[in-house]
């Protein structure tokens, strides 16, 4: 089984990204025969068009792969644009994707409602979405609900192009597992880079106390009894906690704790869970990061080439 993950370089990792993605993506990897990780660069030019900064989140995001504890050694990690077969790939692809299917897509309406550039890169986004899971022949690709449907439509178009020119792609399957954690953010909607309301996982120390305690809470009163289903700092506190000290923590909330004792004590929960990770960060040098993006980019490279020769043989191309 190959499960295919990939993070775009547009902001910091943030702890939606840890919880809801990444260590449900590290334990699958335990299990797959092959997992590939990559940084989807290409696709974060829709909301990133400062050169200095892109190559920043690149560099960044490279680190916190690493720093989270995917092992490179086990699993094939590497930059999006170090592998021109997305490219090439998403180009054939487009010719054979049905406009409607893509003027269905959810995810491109939020984005611009949210104030996103309406460019023809974000509307073919799941296009180069679809080059990307079809590449590898991914048996299973882990999203969160929400991009559920950018799989489904890889799917469609992967059964186009096998009903245009015979069968070529695996038909990639979306894992959606119930108990993968929903991450609020500090206004109380998912947790999303696109929303501004994130809390950096290896920010400064001052920053994340400032997006901690900034989490938007309801008007009771400082003793009132609070509902901890209801607020996001419980649901984000519970993340790190047990059962046990979960529901020891959401009586505390009923019996009136103060949301500002409450973000106190998230902060130093916080801060004590990530100081290995950050410490790890901190000790990678840009030779590391280096020798894992050209060994993860040739490695691509070699499942990515054997597709494409499919591909353009399939098409008339070879």
């Amino acid at each position: 089984m190959r499960v295919l993950s990939a993070m775009q370089p547009s902001g910091q990792l943030h702890i939606g990204n840890y919880f809801g993605s990444m260590l449900p993506n590290m334990a699958r990897a335990t299990k797959a025969e092959t997992s590939v990780y990559f940084i989807v660069d290409l696709h974060a030019l829709t909301t990133v068009q400062d050169p200095a900064l892109l190559r920043q989140f690149r560099m960044d995001a490279l680190k916190d792969y690493l720093a989270c504890g995917i092992d490179p050694t086990r699993s094939i990690v590497f930059f999006q644009s170090d592998v021109p077969e997305h490219t090439e790939l998403a180009w054939i692809l487009s010719t054979v994707t049905p406009m409607g299917l893509l003027e269905r897509a959810v995810s491109y309406k939020e984005k611009v409602e949210k104030g996103i550039q309406a460019s023809v890169g974000l509307f073919t986004y799941p296009v180069l979405m679809a080059a990307d899971i079809l590449l590898y022949d991914a048996d299973v690709v882990p999203v969160g609900k929400d991009q559920k449907q950018h799989v489904e439509i890889a799917r469609d178009i992967a059964v186009k192009f096998n009903n245009a020119y015979g069968e070529t792609f695996v038909l990639p399957e979306p894992e959606i597992q119930a108990n993968i954690a929903v991450v609020p953010g500090t206004d109380g909607q998912k947790m999303s880079k696109s929303y501004g309301n994130t809390i950096p996982l290896f920010g400064s120390e001052a920053s994340i106390k400032k997006a901690i305690m900034g989490i938007v809470t309801d008007s009771k009163g400082m003793n009132d009894p609070k509902d901890p289903q209801s607020c996001a700092i419980f649901q984000i506190h519970k993340l790190f906690l047990s059962a046990s000290e979960a529901q020891a923590l959401a009586a505390e909330y009923a019996s009136g704790l103060p949301y500002g004792e409450a973000k106190k004590r998230l902060l130093l929960t916080y801060m004590d869970h990530f100081a290995p990770l950050r410490r790890r960060r901190e000790a990678l040098t840009e030779a590391d990061l280096r020798d894992v993006a050209q060994n993860g980019a040739k490695r691509a490279r070699e499942i990515a080439g054997r597709a494409m020769e499919r591909v353009c043989k399939a098409v008339g191309l070879r």
